[in-house]
């Protein structure tokens, strides 16, 4: 298959030499010429814009840092859409807006193109090991006839939705990640000042119930299915737990503004009379505030999806 790929960074390079030892034809871009190197080495054609790579491909991939790189090969003269011809395809690998693919999906289709929004996760090592996470949002037949491509760029390829879901999953993948960091980042200064060493904390902290679990599979049990009266652990605990740690951190003098904004919402759910649900029903005042009713999802679908 001709293959082409605008942007050969630390992501784009592995995927690109990943196309290429699967027995494609690729063409690369990059306004850096020194990252056209090692695909250059590996048997890559070199292109001069991204209207070519596109003209010399019947699938173009895009491994860029945001929208305005997006933008700045998607249109124009020699942008992507002035060489792509229907029937072709483009699959965005950046981390972007959804608006902004639901617009180009949009210019796109009108020349007979399918985009696709197929955000990426593993960072540069799972580009390299080709151990990567792709989420694809766009027309279900493009993906299907892509999928033997996809695989061999990532381990775990799926079809999340139309267009732009792909990439609503992304930021909501990865914001989350970055508010961890920052929780985290508050409670081990505050075990570190009040005395433990780091390495101890950690190897002593990873090995209860939150350090032996992935991140989103603590959603199972309360949060989906919207069950928070049989308590595992209860909202008063909870509470008591946060505001002695927050106590801690006074005495210590460490600044907590993410653990003070959680005890606060402990706080609201328990005048709302939620002392004795789970301490995840907290988690319910977001909803209500951002309008969505508690979810439902039922046990068979979580079932389905931790057997996954």
């Amino acid at each position: 298959m001709r293959v082409g790929l605008v942007g050969v960074g630390k992501m784009g390079t592995p995927i690109g030499l990943h196309i290429l030892g699967a027995g494609h034809q690729l063409a690369v871009y990059d306004i850096r010429p020194g990252q056209l190197q090692a695909p250059s080495e590996a048997g890559a054609a070199i292109a001069n814009s991204a209207r070519e790579v596109a003209e010399q491909s019947d699938i173009v991939f895009t491994s860029l840092p945001g929208p305005e790189e997006i933008l700045a090969v998607s249109r124009g003269s020699q942008g992507m859409l002035a060489g792509l011809a229907p029937g072709k395809a483009w699959f965005d690998l950046s981390t972007s807006s959804p608006t902004l693919a639901r617009e180009l999906h949009q210019e796109y289709l009108a020349r007979g193109v399918q985009m696709l929004d197929a955000p990426v996760s593993g960072g540069p090592y799972g580009a390299e090991s080709g151990k990567l996470s792709i989420w694809v949002g766009g027309d279900r037949a493009t993906y299907e006839n892509h999928l033997a491509l996809l695989q061999t760029i990532g381990d775990e390829v799926s079809h999340v939705g139309e267009v732009g879901t792909a990439s609503i999953a992304k930021l909501v993948h990865n914001c989350a990640g970055f508010v961890m960091y920052a929780g985290l980042a508050e409670v081990f200064s505050m075990g570190i000042k009040a005395g433990l060493e780091a390495d101890v904390l950690w190897q002593t902290v990873r090995k209860g119930l939150n350090g032996r679990r992935p991140l989103f599979d603590c959603l199972a049990r309360n949060f989906m299915p919207s069950q928070y009266d049989a308590a595992d652990f209860t909202l008063a605990h909870a509470e008591k737990d946060c505001r002695l740690a927050l106590e801690l951190a006074a005495e210590q003098a460490v600044p907590m503004q993410l653990a003070k904004l959680a005890h606060r919402e402990q706080t609201a759910a328990i005048e709302q009379g939620w002392s004795k649900r789970d301490a995840r029903a907290s988690m319910l005042l977001q909803l209500e505030r951002a309008g969505i009713d508690p979810l439902a999802v039922t046990a068979e679908r979580i079932a389905e999806i931790m057997a996954d």
